[in-house]
Parts: structure tokens; C-alpha cells; sequence
């Protein structure tokens, strides 16, 4: 999940760099008075939504596929230690209506 995060950042920064570059030439509309860093900021994050959406699909069914094997792993793992629990606890119970 890690690459997935630090391969969308970079695609991100790429972004905001070309479209820095755009609104400062004059070939991108500037933003109103004191606002233009934030429209830099969210005309970057438009832009690279859609990029990251295509480019990073197959990394993203990747790292779904890593998170559902451990959720399925500690599933496992909490069906075994109630599973030992009922074990110990039938046993504990027979022992007491045996005595």
C-alpha cells in the first residue's frame, strides 16, 4: 500500500509542477488575487484523479489483493483461537460434572 501511496504522490507532484509551470507562463488561467497557489494546488489534483486512476490500476489490485489476504489471515487466526477457547472451555465443563 505503501507504493501505491508514494507512486500516486509522485504522479501528484508531476502534476503540480506541469501545471505550476502552465499558470505561471501564461498558458493556464491564474487564479483570483491571493489564491492562486490554492488553484495551482487543486487544478494538480483534478488532473492527476484521473492519471493515477489508469496508471495505477494494476498496482491498486495489486495491494487490494495484499489487504484481503490479511484480513482473511486474521480471520483465520480468530476462528482458531475461538475454536481453542471452546476446546478448553467443553473441557473444563466436563471436568466439572464428572467430579
Amino acid at each position: 500500500m505503501l507504493r501505491y501511496t508514494l507512486m500516486r504522490l509522485g504522479i501528484f507532484v508531476g502534476c503540480l509542477v506541469v501545471v505550476w509551470g502552465l499558470v505561471y507562463s501564461g498558458l493556464a488561467p491564474r487564479g483570483l488575487g491571493a489564491s492562486n497557489g490554492m488553484w495551482v494546488v487543486l487544478l494538480a489534483l483534478v488532473i492527476s484523479a484521473p492519471i493515477s486512476f489508469v496508471v495505477l490500476r494494476k498496482e491498486r489490485d495489486r495491494a487490494s489483493v495484499r489487504i484481503v489476504q490479511k484480513v482473511d489471515r486474521v480471520k483465520a487466526n480468530l476462528d482458531a483461537n475461538r475454536s481453542q477457547e471452546d476446546v478448553a472451555d467443553d473441557a473444563s465443563r466436563a471436568q466439572g460434572h464428572a467430579s
